[in-house]
């Protein structure tokens, strides 16, 4: 049954992307993570998927490990996509806009994954472009594990995107990882102090485990392979455990054992609070950057 299942929600994607084409506008690395995802997944054929970017060199490659169509001409892309993806820098994105906004005519779904850029901020650029009505738009905070399928993605519907459109991004955006869906724009950048800056703090974490099991006596390849093993087997049990974290970690920390004299060092450095300040800190200044 379980299996069964699968087969109908992967036909689902499948029959959701049906002669519908995928346009990037940006080739970088999230929007290769994608591209591998809804082709690996088999959302979307090869043939179905144009690419775009100003390094030519980046279009090289797309076109030789994916085999997508590839355009150095952003307004060729948003012409012959029903889906369009914006994957560039912040800083690019309204020229950008404005320059295509009169090949939007027929794009059915408009996304951006671009950090601090507002969906108000992106209409707008459209509309000053010359196009009248505008195209439904999502946004997206995705993470960096999605460029090996283990992603996090925020998405967000602007006022004129619905269900039908939150749908559509949440089958694309499945492909690399989860998806989280919200209603409010401004906690976007929550997700983005969260788990777009997230996996620094882990990997900041990480390497300390790593080098205090060198300091101990470890090897250093045998100190980071315990290292990267333990905290992905924690992260793996507390996803397939579903068991509060509070209490997976009470059960590693026996009274008078090791753990509980490990964690008291943590908890006497603030650890905790620090991590805490942490996220709220990368919030602040996304959502400072999303005034800008």
């Amino acid at each position: 049954m379980v299996e069964d299942n699968a087969v109908m929600e992967s036909d689902f994607k499948k029959n959701a992307f049906t002669g519908k084409t995928v346009g990037f506008i940006g080739a970088g690395n999230m929007a290769e993570a994608l591209i591998k995802g809804l082709i690996g997944s088999g959302t979307v054929g090869a043939g179905q998927i144009l690419a775009s970017d100003k390094t030519p060199t980046r279009l090289l490659h797309m076109a030789e490990v994916y085999e997508v169509t590839i355009f150095n001409n952003n307004s060729e892309v948003v012409k012959n996509s029903d889906i369009v993806i914006l994957a560039v820098k912040p800083g690019d994105m309204d020229g950008i806009l404005r320059e295509c906004a009169l090949d939007l005519a027929h794009t059915e779904l408009l996304i951006s994954i671009a950090a601090g850029v507002t969906t108000g901020k992106i209409l707008d650029a459209v509309s000053e472009g010359g196009r009248g009505v505008l195209p439904p738009l999502v946004r997206a905070m995705p993470n960096t594990p999605a460029l090996i399928g283990e992603g996090i993605v925020g998405i967000v519907p602007a006022a004129n995107a619905g269900a039908v459109e939150m749908e559509l991004s949440e089958k694309l955006f499945s492909t690399v990882g989860g998806v989280v869906k919200l209603s409010d724009e401004g906690l976007l950048n929550a997700v983005t102090g969260l788990s777009g800056s997230g996996p620094a703090y882990v990997f900041l974490f990480m390497e300390a485990l790593m080098d205090a099991g060198v300091k101990a006596g470890i090897d250093p390849e045998k100190s980071r392979e315990l290292s990267l093993r333990t905290t992905l087997g924690a992260a793996a049990l507390a996803l397939k455990s579903g068991t509060e974290l509070s209490a997976l970690r009470e059960m590693v920390s026996s009274p008078g054992g090791t753990t509980i004299e490990g964690l008291k060092v943590l908890e006497k450095g603030g650890f905790y609070d620090i991590l805490v300040d942490a996220v709220l800190a990368a919030t602040k200044r996304s959502e400072e950057l999303s005034t800008q």
